[in-house]
C-alpha cells in the first residue's frame, strides 16, 4: 500500500439493506466522535449499522450507537495520548488513557482497546477481532479491510475507499 506522508483517512458508514451491505463514506473531521454516531443514526437502519473510520492511516476506530450508548473500539490505545480524538474514544469508553510520555510512544507497542464484542452478533467474534486489531503487520485501513473480509462487505468497502491491499 502506497502512503503519503500522513497515510490514509476516511470515515464510512456500513449497514445491511435487505440482506446486502451498503458502505457510504462520509465527512468526518476526526474532532468530535459525535460526527461518526450522527452518521450512523442518520441512517434509521432497522439492521446493523456502524461506521469504520481510519485516521491516517495510524489508527481506526469502529463506533456502533445503540439504544444505551455507543460501543467502539480504538485499534491503538497509545494514540489517545497525543491525538484527542483517539482521547475522545477511550473517554467514551470509561477507559483510561494510557500514561505513557509522548516522546517514549515510537518505541512502545500499542494496543486496542474498546468492545471486541461489537460485531460479534452479525459474525465478527471477539476473538478474531483481536486477532485482526492486533496484527502489527498491517496498516489500520488494511485491518478495517479484513474486517470487512470476514463479514463479506470488502468489495463494496474497497469501492467506497480505495483501499490499495
Amino acid at each position: 500500500m502506497e502512503h503519503e506522508e500522513y497515510g490514509q483517512s476516511f470515515a464510512v458508514t456500513v449497514t445491511r439493506v435487505d440482506g446486502e451491505w451498503v458502505v457510504r463514506a462520509f465527512d468526518d473531521d476526526f474532532s468530535s466522535l459525535q460526527t461518526s454516531v450522527r452518521a450512523v443514526r442518520a441512517l434509521r437502519s432497522e439492521g446493523p449499522a456502524f461506521a469504520l473510520l481510519c485516521v491516517d492511516d495510524d489508527y481506526f476506530v469502529i463506533v456502533r450507537p445503540t439504544p444505551n450508548g455507543v460501543q467502539a473500539l480504538l485499534s491503538d490505545a497509545t494514540m489517545a495520548v497525543d491525538d484527542d480524538f483517539a482521547a475522545e474514544v477511550l473517554t467514551e469508553l470509561d477507559a483510561e488513557i494510557p500514561d505513557l510520555d509522548p516522546d517514549e510512544l515510537d518505541d512502545v507497542d500499542g494496543w486496542p482497546d474498546g468492545d471486541f464484542e461489537l460485531l460479534a452478533d452479525i459474525g465478527l467474534s471477539e476473538e478474531v477481532l483481536g486477532v485482526i486489531a492486533d496484527d502489527e503487520d498491517l496498516w489500520p485501513s488494511q485491518q478495517l479491510l479484513r474486517i470487512a473480509e470476514e463479514l463479506g462487505f470488502d468489495e463494496e468497502l474497497l469501492d467506497v475507499t480505495g483501499i490499495d491491499d
